[in-house]
């Protein structure tokens, strides 16, 4: 099983220590932390790409290329880049050079995003909000597959006529996989594409995703796809030597992001109790120590049938270097157990 992390880049301040961090600051120190994720040994690391004021990261194949420079093995993933307002032959253009700097370690997480700050920014009607993504997903898959695209043209893109794009990834295709959060229609598009799926899981109970796990390996077989069907999942959490000084830890500033974002969507802040409650064994949280980590990752297995696992420690302002000791006991005490496990 893989282990991993991702994060958007958050900026803002530190609401146990008042520290304020730029985004100069944020992504020199992200950078660290995916150099330090490497050398621990974790498998994969992700940016999310968002274009508002507390995030740091617009632009993840940037960043990702920044950190090949100082990185070995980790694999380097967008998580997730926004297709839908994006174009298709950049967005391939900036992983597969993303892919030869780093030695083909690139992967390429797509969706349609959870915000919608980049549909008016870059022109496009939340009207089309589906039919982007799905055309655009399309082309991007053509033009993975081979080198001279050919491509009829849709509403929401031009027709290209047998021309090449470059550069060709390092093993000749990057992995893609789509990022979902949980509608079963995203799940029967992924299965019967073939791609893998990466499933947010953000809230609720985490057995609940079964039946959409299961809807999209059932996709992919009848599509014939079963060889390529993995699943991810992409949760919260954050992991110490001990539980609950990680569960402390990491509570203000995860408290910060949820309760801003309940500004905006009209939920109600969130408790200390509500916080505990979904850091426990059949939460969505990850949070703990190792230990913890790892039965319930190793618990959920069974039910949800998952390949990896990435988490998303850094949400919210955090010390950095509370950050990079968490890094390196993910690394060093939770990704070995899960090795072993299979």
């Amino acid at each position: 099983m893989e282990l991993g992390l991702y994060t958007f880049g958050d900026v803002g301040t530190n609401p146990v220590t008042g520290e304020r961090v730029d985004a100069r600051k944020r992504l020199n120190d992200l950078v660290e932390e995916i150099r330090v994720a490497d050398e621990v040994g974790l498998d994969i690391f992700g940016l999310g790409e968002h274009h508002r004021p507390n995030y740091a990261v617009s632009s993840p194949a940037t960043v990702l290329a920044a950190a090949s420079s100082v990185t070995k093995n980790i694999r380097l993933s967008s998580a997730v880049s926004v297709l839908s307002s994006d174009d298709p032959v950049r967005v391939f253009q900036q992983f597969a050079t993303l892919d030869n700097l780093s030695g083909g370690r690139a992967e390429l997480m797509v969706g349609r995003g959870s915000f919608i700050e980049s549909f008016p920014l870059f022109g496009y009607d939340l009207e089309d909000y589906g039919d982007l993504f799905e055309e655009k997903l399309a082309k991007l898959l053509a033009i993975n597959e081979r080198e001279k695209l050919r491509w009829p043209g849709t509403k929401h893109t031009p027709a290209v006529e047998g021309l090449g794009v470059y550069p060709r990834p390092v093993n000749d295709a990057l992995p893609i996989w789509i990022a979902a959060g949980g509608t079963p229609q995203s799940m029967v598009r992924a299965g019967a594409l073939g791609t893998p799926l990466a499933l947010a899981i953000i809230g609720g109970e985490p057995r609940r995703f079964k039946p959409l796990a299961d809807l999209y390996r059932r996709a992919a077989e009848q599509a014939g796809n079963s060889d390529k069907a993995r699943v991810s999942l992409n949760v919260h959490g954050f992991v110490g030597e001990d539980g609950k000084a990680a569960a402390d830890l990491f509570y203000p500033a995860q408290k910060a992001v949820m309760d801003q974002l309940g500004r905006e969507r009209g939920w109600r802040p969130q408790s200390r109790a509500q916080y505990d409650a979904s850091c426990g064994p059949e939460g969505a949280m990850f949070v703990g120590s190792p230990a913890q980590i790892t039965d319930k990752i190793l618990g959920l297995r069974e039910d949800l049938g998952f390949d990896r696992v990435t988490i998303q420690m850094a949400i919210g302002v955090i010390d950095h270097a509370e950050m990079l000791k968490a890094i390196e006991v993910l690394g060093t005490q939770v990704a070995p157990e899960l090795r072993k496990a299979g």
